[in-house]
């Protein structure tokens, strides 16, 4: 009993130093954000400031359009958000409920597109989105991300969990298959789906390389570009003023992933009960 009590001691603490390597930068960032430059080079380590200030957070609310960045990256992140979910749910219903010709193929050439890195992508939609004149826009960074292979995948694992005789009494209902996905399928898999729209969301709302290729015109930016110009015009010395940018920029997501915590979780537990 003693070496089992030491052996879940040993786990706690390991798991606990991997926890607090994970939190740490979060940690330094918030913390630097209220320190003034002194305070930054006498005790750079030091996760408490002395005398917490947010004059780093005043300059960067009145040098920075900070509202029209959120507003560019709402739209982006929104539209991709909403269009991966359409996208997932309908492709799941289909590979669930209907037969076709190499469906299974169908499905494995999808969870392949796991594998490919968005590096190897990039080339062939950039040169599309240039042909189809929408550089330095919002769509063009949208257009390319309107489906995703791991939304069509949760989906499809949640609809394979609703037990067979709940559909069949809506086909003896005549019930057509736009009814019963939404009356019947949503309701129960409501809480996939929020997860997987958060997954979504704050993917799309971190994403940096590919709107860096795209949008050109300051006005255009998102968050993370503007987070990026701003650190550079500052010579990337103003580290309080640096670390109050990213803060503002990580908040909204670090908020709704806290928000949703459980609801991600149970989606990724269900998706492995049925392979």
């Amino acid at each position: 009993m003693k070496i089992n009590n030491y052996r879940d001691w040993y786990w706690h603490i390991l798991l606990l130093s991997a926890v607090l390597i994970q939190l740490w930068p979060l940690l330094f960032m918030f913390s630097t954000s209220f320190k003034t430059m002194d305070q930054i080079f006498l005790s750079t380590l030091n996760p408490f400031p002395a005398k917490p200030v947010i004059d780093n957070y005043l300059y960067v609310l009145k040098n920075l359009p900070l509202v029209q960045y959120i507003l560019n990256t709402l739209l982006i992140a929104g539209s991709i958000t909403l269009a991966k979910i359409i996208t997932s749910i309908l492709a799941g219903f289909a590979f669930v409920y209907y037969e076709f010709s190499h469906k299974e193929k169908l499905f494995n050439t999808l969870l392949l597109t796991f594998f490919i890195p968005i590096t190897v992508v990039m080339m062939p939609n950039y040169l599309l989105i240039s042909k189809l004149g929408l550089l330095n826009t919002p769509w063009g960074v949208i257009l390319p991300q309107l489906a995703d292979g791991m939304g069509i995948f949760l989906m499809r694992q949640s609809m394979r969990n609703i037990p067979k005789p709940l559909l069949e009494a809506g086909r003896l209902e005549n019930a057509s298959p736009w009814v019963i996905l939404t009356r019947i399928i949503l309701p129960l898999i409501k809480p996939s789906v929020i997860a997987m729209g958060i997954v979504f969301f704050i993917n799309s709302w971190n994403d940096y390389f590919w709107p860096l290729l795209i949008l050109h015109d300051k006005p255009t930016y998102t968050l993370p570009l503007a987070l990026q110009m701003f650190i550079s015009a500052e010579g990337g010395s103003e580290w309080g003023i640096a670390m109050a940018v990213a803060m503002l920029t990580a908040l909204p997501p670090l908020l709704l992933y806290l928000t949703c915590q459980r609801f991600i979780m149970n989606t990724f537990m269900q998706s492995g009960v049925k392979g």
